[in-house]
């Protein structure tokens, strides 16, 4: 700008943003574009496939493991008694045995169990641990007694998983079972038996109440682990007085009853 005589000096107008107290608007990065999906992992197209072309896929032996892993995902949606089989195929496989359990859990056939339970005595490990651990959830009796004789497994993850899986499934012969490896069983099974045997009691109180209290009153004992023995508690003052037939059990008495003031232990008076 040009200056007249005797006038003082005018500095250069500053940007809006400075005149403000603010410091210039940085320029956006330009984000880089998405990386194409390689046509061998392009699950899209499966994932449209109708059930018949799925369970192609999962039994052709030129299908690679990706093909065969969302095959799988999408027939747990699909799938019907057609599925079972070309799934089941797959439980022993290192790498597909999780995504056809995925695929078989939900499948409302009883071919499913029946798959389950023969698969139950070939596999070994983490495979065999899996088929447990879909039986529970499937809610199979039927593989109770196999169920029972591999909660006395050497392997404690195999024990482990037998034992929540019979919790899972309930009943009266799960909580006979659940008892019987209460007195049998060491660290690191008894605390999974005595948390899994917590849920049986739980689900017995509709059907059995008198014998869920039983229950109940053996999980409140000393030697049971400090969150089970809380909870059965619990439960045994909210249901006071028992039942008829049901045991009588003593109220929690000692330190930790007096120093309680969640109510945890009961109503206090």
């Amino acid at each position: 700008m040009r200056q007249t005589p005797g006038q003082t000096p005018q500095p250069p107008a500053a940007p809006a943003a400075a005149a403000q107290g603010q410091p210039p608007a940085a320029a956006k990065p330009q984000r880089p574009p998405a990386p194409s999906v390689p046509p061998e992992f392009d699950a899209l197209p499966i994932w449209t496939m109708e059930p018949a072309k799925l369970i192609a896929m999962v039994k052709d032996p030129k299908s690679t493991v990706f093909q065969k892993a969302i095959a799988c995902k999408k027939l747990a949606f699909t799938g019907g008694k057609d599925a079972v089989q070309p799934m089941a195929a797959l439980l022993d496989h290192p790498q597909l045995s999780c995504y056809a359990r995925f695929g078989l859990e939900p499948n409302p056939d009883p071919m499913v169990d029946d798959v389950l339970r023969a698969a139950l005595g070939k596999l070994t490990g983490k495979l065999q641990v899996g088929v447990i651990n879909t039986i529970g959830v499937r809610k199979d009796a039927k593989a109770m007694p196999a169920l029972a004789k591999l909660i006395n497994s050497s392997d404690p993850e195999i024990a482990g998983a037998a034992a929540a899986s019979i919790g899972q499934i309930g009943g009266l012969q799960a909580a006979k079972v659940l008892q019987g490896a209460l007195g049998s069983t060491n660290p690191p099974v008894f605390p999974v038996v005595a948390r899994a045997s917590l849920l049986c009691a739980e689900g017995l109180m509709a059907a059995n109440k008198a014998r869920a209290i039983e229950f109940y009153t053996q999980l409140s004992g000393a030697s049971m682990p400090g969150p089970v023995r809380l909870a059965a508690l619990r439960v045994l003052n909210a249901e006071s007085p028992a039942p008829p037939g049901a045991k009588a059990y003593p109220p929690p008495t000692g330190e930790a009853a007096e120093n309680d003031r969640s109510g945890f232990l009961g109503r206090r008076q």
